[in-house]
């Protein structure tokens, strides 16, 4: 659903298929740098990125009541982590303090606060590079995935890990909407593993195997496995989203452990020239380029078109708009709308939680909104 002068407006396919730049930031990333994630806050006024030119940039996402106002729609302020670097900096549940993890120096998760440009406590234990941190949908908890094959959970009120849990891989995390409920991808087992939170270090309840080979097959002998770069579960926590850097992403049925859909379409972002944040080489510039719409009923996700360099590729974004019934046997889905408008590699896609807006990066920052004509319908 999407707040719109005052009421509130399904997110029809229509409507997210209307959305187009309203609002585009070039000044805020440095020339030959990238932003490589994004977040809202809770209430969905506030949108943080950050950069491999090792800025966290805070940007004030309100337009009036939600509706086609861009000229509101603001940058709010700079902030610099030039000697520990910065990435997948996600807000905790207020809207004044985010967490992030370092990109050099050592492995530290920071606990930042945006109100004084201050830090509010170190949460150190991962030996090599986080690749996935997501805070928990109820409390002050987050996850945290890395690339010495560790999951570990924290309290924001702790500097010490709450549960580590060792795994064989490079692990991506999520948790599902109730926070009693975590998922661990593991690319070198193709498998999504999930967990009861209270019984942190025991085996998994569900294992979800996504066996792909016979389609993959078509395409390449032996059939090529694409690298596991994205985690998440829709609004219900009915499905999970399991995006790769290649040319397909998953959705499971998370109460069966079946994969359900296949969504194709894309070309994926491992073919794009730029290096891996903390992922393995295949995986490129992937892990960040794909969204749930708030209704659970849609994805989107940007899509790679070859050129000479990212800032000059022509970015597309592909929806896809997912059935309501999980099919008994796994179904190719193509995308159900192509989004242009956007100048260069969209490498991260955000969908504001609380309104139509969607927030999509690479060379710069663009906030988009519906045609008007499309959020009266």
């Amino acid at each position: 659903m999407s707040e719109a002068r005052g009421a509130t407006v399904p997110l029809s396919l229509r409507l997210v298929a209307s959305v187009k730049p309203a609002k585009v930031f070039h000044e805020y990333v440095q020339q030959d740098k990238q932003v490589t994630s994004a977040d809202y806050d809770d209430r969905g006024e506030l949108c943080v990125t950050a950069s491999d030119d090792e800025t966290i940039q805070l940007y004030n996402c309100r337009t009036g009541k939600y509706v086609h106002r861009a000229a509101n729609n603001r940058h709010a302020r700079t902030l610099y982590s030039k000697k520990y670097g910065v990435h997948l900096a996600r807000f905790t549940h207020r809207a004044s303090a985010i967490v992030y993890a370092s990109t050099k120096e050592d492995d530290t998760i920071r606990y930042h606060s945006l109100h004084d440009n201050k830090y509010l406590q170190y949460f150190r234990g991962h030996k090599r590079r986080v690749i996935s941190l997501e805070m928990s949908p109820v409390d002050d908890t987050f996850l945290s995935g890395a690339v010495d094959d560790a999951v570990r959970l924290w309290d924001l009120r702790s500097p010490s890990a709450q549960g580590n849990l060792h795994v064989q891989g490079h692990p991506v995390v999520a948790y599902d909407p109730s926070g009693a409920v975590f998922a661990v991808a593991l690319n070198e087992r193709a498998a999504v593993l999930l967990y009861d939170l209270r019984k942190f270090d025991q085996s998994p309840f569900l294992t979800c195997k996504i066996d792909d080979t016979d389609a993959l097959s078509k395409v390449s002998m032996p059939p090529r496995i694409p690298v596991l770069t994205h985690l998440s579960f829709n609004n219900s926590g009915e499905l999970i989203l399991a995006g790769t850097s290649g040319d397909v992403h998953y959705i499971i049925d998370s109460f069966s452990g079946n994969l359900a859909w296949r969504l194709v379409g894309h070309v994926g972002l491992e073919r794009a020239p730029g290096h891996s944040i903390g992922m393995i080489p295949q995986a490129g510039i992937s892990g960040e380029e794909l969204s749930w719409t708030p209704d659970g009923r849609m994805v989107i996700a940007g899509t790679y078109s070859s050129a000479l360099t990212i800032a000059s590729a022509t970015g597309q974004l592909c929806v896809w708009h997912i059935p309501e019934k999980p099919p008994s046997a796994p179904v190719t889905l193509k995308p159900s709308a192509m989004l242009n408008g956007h100048e260069g590699v969209a490498r991260v896609v955000a969908f504001n939680p609380r309104c139509a807006q969607l927030a999509t990066a690479g060379a710069q920052l663009a906030l988009w909104l519906p045609d008007p004509e499309a959020m009266q319908d």
